[in-house]
């Protein structure tokens, strides 16, 4: 089962980095992962993040698809856990660094920058903390 949540965790920072790319940076287009350059070195920095997140994506897959634990499911509270919180940590990870520390973006530069920057951050906190229980939760009722 160790394999399993290794797998979705790796899959959950690759998947909730797509999103943000997805949304924020191509959608919205409200920021790009690194704002303080040229037009085309901003699309530059948004495709090396999407090759990173698509790396983590793939990683997952493959941990999932090699996993060989007997009557694995996709369905449990640890493995939805273990995506959550994959998630949670690289959005985190994400919106300390690049928002707080470096400042080379903000999730919605101009008016309520630090607004949205702390509401980015309290989003990945919720993630972090429904991941840890799910993950609990399934501990409890398997042990």
């Amino acid at each position: 089962m160790k394999r399993t949540r290794l797998g979705a965790f790796l899959f959950g920072m690759g998947l909730t980095g797509m999103i943000d790319g997805i949304v924020f940076h191509q959608l919205l287009q409200w920021h790009s992962t690194y704002m303080w350059t040229t037009r085309h070195n901003q699309i530059v920095s948004d495709g090396l993040l999407h090759v990173i997140t698509t790396a983590f994506m793939v990683a997952g897959t493959s941990v999932l698809w090699l996993d060989d634990t007997p009557n694995k499911t996709f369905r449990n509270r640890s493995f939805w856990g273990a995506l959550l919180l994959g998630g949670g940590i690289f959005n985190l990870f994400e919106g300390v660094i690049n928002h707080h520390v470096l400042q080379i973006h903000h999730v919605r530069p101009g008016p309520l920058q630090a607004e949205y920057d702390i509401a980015f951050d309290l989003a990945a906190c919720c993630l972090v903390i429904l991941g840890i229980a799910l993950s609990r939760m399934h501990r409890l009722t398997t042990d």
